[in-house]
C-alpha cells in the first residue's frame, strides 16, 4: 500500500491520493487530467492542420478572376456568372475564416439554384468552378431520389458520390460542390401541401432541408439502400456547396401572369418597361418558385436565385469556335491525332447552327450535329492518304439528311 501511495503522474508529479485516476504505463504514469490536456491539444492541433491543408489545397480567387476563368468556357450568362462567382467566393472565404475571430459573426451558406432551358450550361457552369477551385465536384439527378424507405435511392446517396469524388477523404468531400439536377421534377404537383404522400416530390423536398442546412449525416460508403449491419461514414454537410438547377418548364406562364397581375390599375409599375416576351425567365423571383411547386423551406435554403439566358445563334455560333474546349476545337485535335488537317468554312458553321436554331437543339444538339456530319470522315480519314479535310456547307447538306435531323430532333 505505502508503495502504491508513492506512485505520482509522470508529468505533472501528483500524487495518486491527488487524482481521480492513474494510468500505469511501461515506466511512467499519466493522470487523468494531464490526458484531458492531452486531448485538448491534439484536438486543436488536428483542426489547425486542416485549416493550414484546405489554405493550401484551395486555389481561392477573387470574383473577378472566377468570372474571367468562367468567361474562357462559358459563352454569355454573364450575370449567372457574376452570382455565381461572388456566391463561390463568399462560401469559401467562409471557410477560410478561422475560428479565433474577435467578433462572433458567423457567415451562413450561399447555396445556388439556377433556372434555364436544357442545354444552356446550368452543369457546365458548376463543373467549370469545381475545376477552377480544386474541390471533390459530384452531379446526381434529383428524378432518382425518394423518400427513405420507398423504392429509388435515399437522398443521402447523394454524398456518397461525393465521397466517391473524394476518393473517400472525408475532409475534402465536406468542402466539396454537389450540383442536383433536375430539382424541378422534385416539385409539388400544386402550389397546396400533399395530402396524399408524395415520396419522390415534396417528400424528397422536405428530406434534402438537413442536407442544404448542414447537418452530420451518416453515409453508406457504396451508396445504395441502409440496412441495420452496414457500415456508415458521418460526413457534415456544412461546408458543402450545393448548387440546384432545372428547367422549371413552364414556370414562364407564372412569370408572365405575376407581371401582367404587377401592371393593372393605378400602381402599374411596369408600364414604362418593356417586358422581354423572349426570355421571361429575367424576371423570375423566388414567389415564382413557390408557386411552381418548391416548398418555400427549400427555397429559403438555396438563397442565391440565377436565371440562364436562351442561346441565340449569335451565342450558339461563339460556343462552336470560342470556348477554350469549343466544339470545333475539339475536333480539330481528334483528326490532328491522325495527322489530318481539319478545318470549316464559315458557311458550313452557319448551317450548323441555323439548324440547331431551327430544330431547337441547344448547345447539346450543335454537338450531335457535328457527330452526325463528321462520322463519315472519322470512319474513313484514319486509313486513308489524305492529310486535309475541309467541310463547306454542300458537305454539311449532304450528310444532314432529313431522317437524320428528324432522329436528333427527337432526341433532344
Amino acid at each position: 500500500m505505502a508503495k502504491e501511495e508513492n506512485l505520482e503522474c509522470s508529468f505533472c508529479g501528483r500524487k495518486k491520493s491527488e487524482t481521480d485516476l492513474l494510468i500505469a504505463g511501461m515506466d511512467a504514469h499519466i493522470c487523468d487530467k494531464c490526458i484531458e490536456q492531452a486531448h485538448g491539444i491534439v484536438e486543436e492541433e488536428i483542426a489547425e492542420s486542416k485549416s493550414g491543408n484546405l489554405s493550401k489545397e484551395l486555389i481561392l480567387k477573387k470574383p473577378l478572376e472566377i468570372k474571367e476563368f468562367l468567361d474562357q468556357y462559358i459563352i454569355g450568362q454573364d450575370e449567372t456568372k457574376k452570382a455565381m462567382s461572388v456566391a463561390v467566393y463568399n462560401h469559401y472565404k467562409r471557410l477560410l475564416q478561422t475560428k479565433n475571430d474577435d467578433n462572433d459573426v458567423e457567415i451562413e451558406k450561399s447555396n445556388i439554384v439556377l433556372v434555364g432551358e436544357t442545354g444552356t450550361g446550368k452543369t457546365l457552369v458548376a463543373r467549370t468552378i469545381a475545376k477552377m477551385l480544386n474541390v471533390p465536384f459530384s452531379i446526381v439527378d434529383a428524378t432518382v431520389l425518394t423518400q427513405a424507405g420507398y423504392v429509388g435511392e435515399d437522398v443521402e446517396s447523394i454524398l456518397s458520390r461525393l465521397l466517391q469524388a473524394a476518393d473517400y477523404d472525408v475532409v475534402k468531400a465536406e468542402r466539396g460542390i454537389v450540383f442536383i439536377d433536375e430539382i424541378d421534377k422534385i416539385a409539388r404537383k400544386g402550389d397546396n401541401p400533399s395530402i396524399t404522400r408524395d415520396v419522390s416530390g415534396e417528400g424528397v423536398q422536405q428530406a434534402l432541408l438537413k442536407l442544404l442546412e448542414g447537418a452530420v449525416v451518416n453515409v453508406a460508403p457504396k451508396g445504395g439502400r441502409k440496412h441495420p449491419e452496414q457500415k456508415f461514414i458521418e460526413v457534415n454537410t456544412k461546408d458543402i456547396l450545393f448548387i440546384a438547377g432545372g428547367a422549371f418548364s413552364g414556370i414562364e406562364k407564372i412569370i408572365s401572369k405575376r407581371l401582367n397581375m404587377q401592371a393593372v390599375g393605378f400602381s402599374a409599375s411596369l408600364s414604362e418597361d418593356k417586358i422581354d416576351e423572349d426570355n421571361l425567365l429575367q424576371y423570375i423571383i423566388p414567389s415564382d418558385l413557390k408557386s411552381f411547386g418548391l416548398i418555400p423551406e427549400i427555397i429559403g435554403r438555396l438563397p442565391v436565385l440565377s436565371h440562364m439566358n436562351p442561346l441565340d445563334a449569335t451565342t450558339l455560333r461563339a460556343i462552336l469556335t470560342e470556348p477554350k474546349n469549343s466544339i470545333i476545337k475539339q475536333y480539330t485535335k481528334l483528326f490532328a491525332m491522325d495527322e489530318v488537317e481539319f478545318s470549316v468554312k464559315n458557311e458550313a458553321l452557319s448551317y450548323i447552327v441555323d439548324k440547331a436554331v431551327e430544330y431547337k437543339l441547344g448547345a447539346r444538339g450543335l454537338r450531335s450535329l457535328c457527330e452526325a456530319i463528321l462520322t463519315d470522315a472519322m470512319f474513313e480519314l484514319p486509313s486513308s492518304n489524305d492529310k486535309e479535310f475541309i467541310v463547306t456547307q454542300d458537305y454539311a447538306e449532304s450528310k444532314l439528311t432529313k431522317t437524320t435531323l428528324k432522329k436528333l430532333r427527337a432526341a433532344s
